[in-house]
């Protein structure tokens, strides 16, 4: 027996304005066969923290990484 999808996460690339999305992605979104909602997540400073840790993260490991070659 094959696993079952109950829904997927979208990652845009970058932070688009509300009034765009609404326009245009979230309509094209919510026409997808077996799409029951599609709901936002509104960009604001908690996620703006969680991202710069993980860059801050990867930067640390990449520069770690360099440094062990040498």
């Amino acid at each position: 027996m094959s696993d079952r999808h109950a829904g997927y996460i979208v990652t845009l690339t970058d932070d688009i304005r509300d009034e765009l999305a609404s326009e245009g992605i979230v309509v094209a979104l919510q026409m997808v066969k077996g799409v029951l909602s599609v709901e936002p997540i509104i960009a604001d400073f908690n996620l703006h923290m969680a991202q710069e840790r993980v860059r801050a993260e990867y930067r640390s490991k990449m520069i770690e990484f360099v440094r062990s070659l040498g």
